[in-house]
């Protein structure tokens, strides 16, 4: 068991380098943003230094992970997903859906029911974005489009194009959000249609 324990915890180390390289930071921005030192960081990476508890607690929350994954630990068999809502300042939820780092990122969100005479604050950032209405009326402004998605649409779009998503005063609106990096984008199979006059 002992043996096992100490595989696990050296092969910590290089996972930790590679999701830091992956997100493309720094040692010196993980340093200011988990509060560790950057030579303990370094020294955690080359396997020098076995990291503790505290130690992972503030990585794991930096790197968007679960202790579990920046662990390896076994899988227990469960497949549900822990969903830990996200509450915003302005009564909105964010249900992350996914839990690898790195890849399309799956989203759920609630928004409470809208102000339609509200101005959009259009955003922009680098990715792709494939959203999906639930339940509700989804407002999406892109560009220089104002649209209205109802239940069972969808769109998909450059997040590089000023965008914003709000729910109108018919009420809340639920959605899920498929966001991956530039480039990468859902991948929608539909079987063709069949035509009538065949």
């Amino acid at each position: 068991m002992d043996e096992a324990i100490d595989r696990t915890l050296d092969a910590v180390g290089p996972r930790l380098k590679r999701l830091r390289l992956h997100r493309d930071v720094t040692l010196a921005d993980l340093a200011a943003e988990t509060g560790i030192s950057t030579s303990t960081l370094s020294r955690l990476e080359a396997g020098l230094r076995r990291p503790t508890l505290e130690q992972l607690l503030p990585l794991a929350r930096a790197y968007g992970v679960t202790l579990d994954q920046l662990v390896d630990a076994p899988p227990t068999g469960d497949p549900r997903i822990n969903l830990r809502p996200i509450p915003c300042g302005d009564g909105s939820v964010i249900l992350p859906l996914t839990r690898r780092p790195g890849g399309i990122q799956a989203y759920k969100f609630v928004l409470p029911t809208g102000n339609d005479d509200a101005e959009p604050d259009l955003r922009t950032h680098e990715g792709y974005d494939w959203v999906y209405v639930l339940n509700g009326t989804l407002r999406l402004v892109l560009g220089g489009h104002d649209l209205i998605l109802k239940p069972g649409e969808a769109a998909e779009f450059d997040t590089r194009t000023p965008h914003w998503f709000g729910a109108t005063s018919a009420g809340p609106v639920e959605f899920l959000s498929l966001i991956g990096k530039q480039g990468e984008r859902a991948h929608v199979r539909a079987a063709p249609r069949q035509d009538l006059a065949e």
